[in-house]
């Protein structure tokens, strides 16, 4: 049979719209990565595109995304716009390759919103991990790991570090357990009182804000900037910081700690694998980690030993984005084969 990559570039329809200010940096970079990357044309989402055809594969990265409305009509239009799609995609046979960025579903999903996430995963036809420790999902996959974010903020100016400074930066959701951070720094605090917290990122919801509020109030050294960042506002949250703490309950992938590393800022994060692999990449000094519940001693733990001598910046050379779109490019063609076969 003949080969089913296409000589022509393979035209990848994207999740996403546009590209706006407010996108997820990483899927800016990846698609600013694939338009300059010879033998793949990205394509920008609509329904008509997606209905009508004209593609070669379906990218996806967090399916859930086409879900969701502020009234019940609308989801429910949502959602039976977004069945019909990806019933549309396997009836025209084309590969889905999913990004796995979480290795849970979101919380609160309806039992229609789940039924779809389910048939994604029964569909995809192949998984790109973001690192060797995501376990096997029951389906082909390929390691392509999270660019870094130097390009993205080179040029954005940053602040010095004030001394003793703890930071959190990132939405604010329950899994974050920004709470858990508050309550952790206020134990550490009592032991020092030169330590200093900032929050600064947009809540998820009007619960886990108020929740963040009460844990925080009042404390004057706690400063909280609950609203949307712009990356000149990001860069100087984060580089302001000695030390960028991730409180998460659970991490398989983490932005917010590359984003860290890459404006060359220390952080502290849940013992795993991942981020165990993580520290022996980026060199010693820059990764240190808590193991449970978030205490006020791995707090102080973190700060001395971010304090300690270390290169002066962290190694993310195999993070650079030059070949994340030959990898991507390479992992496309690998689902058009596997596509093929199944049909075979």
């Amino acid at each position: 049979m003949a080969d089913p990559v296409p000589e022509r570039p393979i035209r990848v329809l994207q999740p996403f719209k546009e590209i706006l200010p407010t996108t997820n940096p990483y899927i800016t970079m990846l698609h600013r990565a694939l338009e300059q990357t010879p033998g793949v044309e990205p394509l920008f989402f609509s329904y008509r595109r997606a209905l009508t055809g004209g593609y070669d594969v379906v990218h996806m990265h967090w399916p859930e995304t086409r879900l969701g409305g502020r009234t019940r009509l609308r989801r429910a239009a949502r959602l039976l716009f977004a069945f019909v799609y990806v019933f549309r995609v396997r009836l025209a046979r084309k590969p889905i390759v999913r990004t796995v960025h979480n290795l849970e579903r979101p919380s609160g999903l309806g039992r229609g919103d789940q039924s779809f996430l389910a048939l994604i995963e029964r569909w995809t036809t192949l998984h790109i991990v973001l690192n060797a420790k995501t376990p096997d999902m029951g389906k082909p996959s390929v390691t392509i790991v999270h660019g870094h974010y130097r390009d993205w903020f080179d040029g954005v100016p940053r602040s010095e570090a004030v001394t003793g400074r703890i930071g959190y930066t990132g939405l604010v959701r329950r899994y974050k357990n920004v709470v858990g951070l508050v309550t952790a720094f206020r134990a550490a605090r009592a032991d020092d009182p030169s330590l200093s917290l900032l929050v600064a990122g947009k809540p998820s919801g009007v619960d886990i804000e108020d929740e963040v509020r009460r844990a925080a109030s009042p404390d004057p050294a706690i400063a909280l900037d609950l609203h949307f960042l712009d990356d000149d506002a990001l860069v100087a949250a984060i580089t302001s910081s000695e030390l960028v703490a991730l409180p998460y309950r659970h991490m398989h992938n983490s932005g917010s700690a590359l984003l860290a590393l890459s404006l060359d800022r220390p952080v502290l994060v849940p013992v795993n694998d991942v981020n165990a692999d993580l520290a022996r990449e980026v060199g010693a000094g820059w990764v240190h980690t808590f193991d449970g519940e978030l205490d006020g001693e791995s707090i102080h733990t973190a700060l001395r030993a971010s304090r300690a001598p270390r290169s002066t910046r962290p190694d993310l050379t195999a993070r650079d984005w030059d070949a994340a779109g030959q990898a991507h490019l390479e992992a496309y063609r690998l689902a058009l084969r596997l596509r093929r076969s199944h049909r075979s």
